[in-house]
């Protein structure tokens, strides 16, 4: 158990107009700026997308960012997903979303929305069982060895699961992802593994102050995206996703083709736990 969890009820459902409106603004705040970057930066309104990061979140705090606005929502923590997810996946049923893998089997005219869920932190091979009957995509595949144990998992459950190759761009040893060099190769034995579909790659933004610093780093997962699709090879012809920028870089990664943007702080205000 993680320590903060003693210390704050993250099933809690209940939530007080002043927050609800809190966060309310802060979506707003969040999908009028990417609507500017995006605008700024030559491209299409609504290739990118807003992921709300939600660590330390509890179900009320977080569907007052569904109401608001958000349409797919990424945990940290295996052990968070376990405590939130029945009240979330109820929660978003009740106003016609389904959460995650609720999703799957659904169809029709009168099919509940599908509400991706990803879990964006790092995984442990012990963990996996906890998130597979309930994310939608895992971005923190960092290594061939957890991929495969993450495909067998997968192909036991009769599941596909998305996954993004999480890539350390910036080189910081305090960050995970694997070396830029050995990103494509280890991409394209992802994708060929069975009960995994790879939507992507994920990297976190440098941690400086220098822009042309950040900028290189996301410009360079995109050239590594693009060489994938150019490659020929078929397992790799979904690698679409570029999943970078956070409440501080987002705007430099939307210009240099992120499609997913990771905002936790902008959303919710400063977090009270680690």
């Amino acid at each position: 158990m993680v320590a903060y969890m003693d210390h704050k009820n993250l099933a809690n459902e209940t939530i007080d107009e002043a927050r609800a409106s809190e966060i309310a603004d802060g979506v707003h705040r969040v999908l009028d700026g990417i609507a500017e970057a995006e605008a700024k930066a030559g491209r299409k309104a609504g290739e990118v997308r807003l992921l709300a990061a939600t660590k330390t979140r509890d179900v009320g705090e977080i569907m007052a960012a569904i109401d608001a606005g958000v349409r797919m929502i990424g945990e940290n923590r295996p052990q968070e997903v376990d405590v939130k997810v029945a009240g979330l996946t109820a929660r978003c049923a009740e106003r016609g979303f389904a959460l995650g893998t609720a999703a799957a089997g659904d169809a029709g005219d009168d099919a509940p929305t599908p509400l991706p869920f990803h879990l964006i932190g790092q995984l442990q091979s012990n963990k996996i069982n906890k998130v597979l009957p309930y994310v939608t995509t895992i971005e923190s595949v960092d290594n061939l060895s957890l991929a495969q144990k993450v495909s067998r998992r997968a192909e036991a459950r009769g599941i596909t699961v998305g996954v993004l190759l999480e890539v350390n761009e910036s080189g910081e040893e305090s960050k995970s992802g694997c070396a830029p060099d050995a990103a494509a190769d280890l991409a394209a034995a992802v994708a060929a593994l069975p009960g995994i579909r790879l939507e992507g790659l994920m990297t976190i933004g440098a941690h400086v102050h220098d822009e042309a610093t950040i900028r290189r780093g996301f410009a360079h997962l995109r050239e590594t995206r693009d060489a994938l699709l150019a490659s020929g090879d078929a397992a790799l012809a979904g690698c679409r996703e570029l999943s970078m920028g956070m409440t501080h870089d987002m705007a430099i990664a939307i210009d240099e083709g992120s499609t997913v943007v990771r905002v936790g702080t902008a959303i919710f205000g400063e977090r009270a736990f680690i």
